[in-house]
């Protein structure tokens, strides 16, 4: 708790020290959605038409999807990649492109997905089948036509979730292997976007993705907190980024739904209200546009369509959906 207190008195200072930056809002922002099969599976969908509907009743054109590696690996040495090849080549026959997130850490909670056969594994075990498994995976896609980007690890230097730790050399080593298998496609990664300085995970890639969360459910704390990250926290952070590494900052997860304490099937929709509302939602979507940011990709997308479908809630739905049909979607 002591390092993310003196994280947030840097970012503070920071802020400070540059507060006459202010960004103009940026009027045409690229939008994207995140989708995991897993999640979809977690809120009891049928996760192929959740997929569909996303693509096709609202028009995304940017995606980040991930290679849970308990998915495509669930035996060792047995790779599994039907589910993942259905998606990429459902992405190109809608038109749209796909950030690809691979690794031990990947994108959802519990945040590490490490295969039932691997978790008993030592740190050097374990590592060497991280590496052996972006070998198999990175040839399987790196010629699609759908790939925009390889993301390496999820937030790999923050101390989030269930996970072994990485630390900066082997981000390093995964980031420089699959370089090397594919020069040809950009490599991000992703870092806590409101508890992090960002400048140890930009330095590895090409850009770094964070995240933008304002409300949410505290393991540490045991409560709800409203995030008191300002909008210049964000621009001028990034600014620094780019004047002093000339690396870009993307949003990769916007909160679009809520963090609550539990499964998000198993939780009523005024617990969930707590942290995410639909004129939240509104506000979070224009909050991030007022950043001088340009690329935001929705975290959510599968609990829009759940709350549509099962618990007759379609105006978050129709929120994004209307974001997504006033042609503000730009190519990157």
């Amino acid at each position: 708790m002591r390092r993310y207190l003196i994280i947030l008195l840097l970012i503070a200072l920071v802020i400070v020290l540059v507060y006459t930056l202010h960004p103009p809002k940026v009027e045409d922002p690229t939008w994207g959605i995140n989708f995991s099969e897993k999640q979809a599976r977690r809120l009891g969908l049928d996760w192929k038409e959740s997929y569909l509907s996303i693509l096709q009743d609202m028009g995304v054109k940017h995606l980040r999807l991930m290679a849970h590696w308990d998915d495509i690996e669930p035996q060792d040495q047995a790779f599994d990649f039907e589910n993942l090849d259905w998606q990429m080549d459902t992405a190109l026959e809608n038109g749209a492109e796909v950030i690809l997130a691979i690794g031990m850490r990947t994108p959802r909670w519990p945040e590490c997905h490490i295969p039932a056969w691997a978790k008993d594994s030592s740190d050097e075990q374990l590592r060497a089948e991280i590496l052996e498994m972006i070998k198999e995976i990175v040839p399987q896609y790196m010629n699609h036509p759908a790939l925009s980007a390889w993301q390496v690890e999820n937030e790999p230097l923050f101390g989030y979730g269930y996970c072994p730790s990485i630390d900066q050399a082997f981000l390093r080593e995964e980031i420089e292997l699959v370089r090397s298998l594919d020069p040809s496609h950009e490599i991000i990664t992703s870092d806590s976007g409101e508890l992090s300085m960002w400048f140890d995970t930009a330095r590895e890639v090409d850009r770094l993705a964070i995240t933008l969360y304002r409300k949410v459910w505290s393991l540490d704390f045991d409560r709800y907190l409203s995030l008191p990250m300002p909008i210049s926290s964000y621009s001028v952070r990034a600014w620094l980024i780019d004047k002093i590494l000339g690396k870009k900052i993307f949003v990769g997860e916007l909160q679009a739904e809520p963090w609550v304490d539990g499964e998000l099937i198993d939780v009523s929709i005024e617990e969930m209200g707590k942290t995410l509302t639909v004129n939240q939602l509104r506000e979070n979507i224009d909050f991030a546009r007022k950043t001088g940011l340009d690329t935001f990709y929705l975290w959510g997308a599968e609990w829009w369509y759940y709350m549509k479908e099962n618990r007759d809630q379609g105006e978050f739905w129709e929120v994004v959906q209307e974001l997504f049909s006033t042609n503000l979607t730009s190519n990157p």
